[in-house]
């Protein structure tokens, strides 16, 4: 059996709707991932946060969920933590796509039976939404936030590039363009919703 961790990493979120409290959409965005990864079946979820971000993480976790401390904002921190624990595999998603549905998870994670990582971008300008491996990462793979990273970048450490693989992306909610595509007919993302009014 293959042991799985999908971690909620506490990105920075510099953006807000008008009138919304920008600490209160970081916490309800978080909140809806983390309440996705609490009902995954294939997978366990976790959160992962640097020191300034604990509080909120403990605020959010579901009851004996991992919530993984990291030095930086970065997946590499994130990996290790998950190779502590004796996980096979994991992958980082940021904590600012609430209405993710967990088949887009599933699709980050298919790829490494037979690719050493696998990427979902965030939508255009927004990094990547996730990034998986087989577990201990590969030495090649290079440390970035996920606002920085893009399947290109990983590539040019890679041994071949087609050691990276790319899946659907899923786009963050980082501003009013992102906001305009939200679905109300999708289940999920009760917090976030509730912030919008509904």
């Amino acid at each position: 059996m293959v042991r799985r961790v999908v971690a909620t990493l506490l990105v920075p979120v510099r953006w807000s709707p008008p009138g919304v409290d920008l600490s209160a959409w970081r916490a309800a965005l978080a909140e809806d991932v983390v309440d996705l990864l609490a009902r995954l079946s294939q997978a366990e979820g976790a959160i992962a946060a640097t020191a300034d971000d604990l509080k909120l993480a403990e605020e959010i976790a579901w009851p004996g969920m991992r919530i993984y401390e990291v030095p930086t904002a970065t997946y590499l921190p994130v990996l290790a933590a998950a190779t502590r624990d004796g996980f096979d595999q994991a992958a980082v998603i940021a904590g600012d796509a609430p209405d993710v549905p967990g088949m887009i998870l599933g699709k980050l994670l298919r790829p490494l039976e037979n690719k050493a990582v696998a990427v979902a971008p965030g939508g255009p300008g927004n990094g990547l939404f996730g990034l998986a491996t087989s577990l201990p990462a590969p030495d090649w793979l290079v440390d970035h936030e996920l606002d920085d990273a893009t399947a290109q970048v990983l590539r040019r450490n890679a041994p071949q590039p087609g050691d990276v693989s790319s899946t659907p992306e899923w786009r963050r909610l980082r501003g009013a363009a992102e906001l305009a595509s939200l679905d109300p007919a999708l289940e999920g993302w009760e917090n976030t919703r509730a912030l919008l009014g509904g």
